[in-house]
């Protein structure tokens, strides 16, 4: 045999080393990356963009032109998303209790990092609202101190937390409402009802997604509406909830009849109420022994809701069915998909 070159070997065990350490350096590149997505839960950022759009339809009395609807859609998610990461920031400790796989406290994103991509966030938002009008940028701010609100004090809070992410969404609604760059006060009344009852949804949906934190926000010595008053309450509440907000979409538009294609409206809203109905179905037969799984597939029920009652809205008054309908498919099936692929991986330790 013939002997090897020593210098072959020493380039051959560099090249291995070499390999190994630009495999490590990718994995952990690709585990930040997927760590961001996960912090930024594209299966409910974009239900706040569709509020925003769905405001600007409406105020429009059309789909508004292209660039404003980019903007009244991007902007709100943009804004959105630094709540996330605001919210995650001041959740760290309370994660470590339940959660400790989430990308702060496992070590995958700093707490500091979370911050700054939170600011850029927020930053970028500010900026670009700057395109739209003057009430568009002087919207920026309250919203500002309610998702700081939101994340710091009241999510802790019961009823509380569940009314200022509430407040938040109506913020999202009249972002999309103001892009016309009308006065406030040529706004018909039915632009204010609307309003409450996308507040009264959200402030639903927050308390369906509490359910499915309850046990950790226990321990943690947060004081939600399920914490508080167990789950049954909480579903006769959201329950009554429900009912309001549904009631007033059928009163509004019958008494103001401000939608220019009432029928595919209600197509979409029919299938809305449908998954709302099957969500409650669910609820209500396993109330004994629900657990997290089980909440969070109610929440993704409601998930699905929310984006049909806001696709409806718009297919209600664009004028091209094609446009609405794939604004409606890309949002729903980003926003399950997500779910299905994320969210889980988000809230349960993955068994290994």
């Amino acid at each position: 045999m013939k002997d090897l070159n020593p210098n072959i070997l020493i380039l051959r065990c560099n090249e291995v080393v070499l390999l190994t350490t630009n495999s490590k350096i990718n994995k952990k590149f690709k585990d930040k990356i997927f760590a961001h997505i996960e912090a930024s839960r594209p299966y409910t950022v974009i239900w706040c963009g569709l509020v925003s759009l769905t405001g600007a339809c409406i105020a429009f009395k059309e789909f508004p032109p292209l660039a404003i609807a980019v903007l009244v859609m991007c902007i709100p998610m943009m804004g959105w998303t630094a709540g996330l990461y605001l919210t995650d920031f001041f959740d760290r400790k309370l994660d470590l209790i339940q959660k400790p796989h989430r990308p702060i406290p496992s070590g995958r994103i700093h707490k500091n990092e979370a911050l700054a991509i939170g600011g850029v966030f927020a930053v970028l938002g500010f900026l670009l609202s700057f395109l739209l009008g003057f009430y568009n940028v002087l919207l920026v701010f309250p919203v500002a101190v309610l998702v700081f609100t939101y994340a710091k004090f009241t999510k802790s809070q019961g009823m509380l937390g569940n009314i200022n992410r509430g407040t938040v969404i109506i913020a999202a609604y009249f972002f999309g409402v103001f892009s016309t760059g009308q006065q406030i006060e040529s706004f018909p009344p039915y632009i204010w009802l609307l309003s409450i009852l996308f507040f009264v949804h959200d402030t639903n949906s927050n308390l369906v997604g509490a359910i499915r934190d309850m046990w950790g926000d226990k321990k943690g010595g947060y004081n939600t509406i399920p914490v508080k008053y167990g789950i049954k309450k909480s579903m006769y509440i959201s329950l009554v909830l429900s009912i309001i907000y549904m009631s007033m979409i059928v009163v509004l538009i019958k008494y103001f009849d401000f939608l220019r294609y009432p029928y595919r409206f209600y197509v979409l809203f029919l299938f809305a109420a449908l998954v709302l109905c099957s969500m409650y179905i669910l609820i209500f037969t396993s109330k004994k022994d629900i657990d997290r799984n089980k909440a969070l597939v109610a929440h993704e029920f409601f998930i699905a809701e929310r984006i049909t009652l806001a696709s409806a809205f718009i297919a209600g008054m664009t004028y091209s069915l094609m446009l609405s309908l794939i604004i409606f498919i890309v949002s729903i099936g980003i926003s399950l998909i997500a779910q299905r692929s994320l969210r889980k991986r988000y809230e349960f330790m993955e068994k290994t």
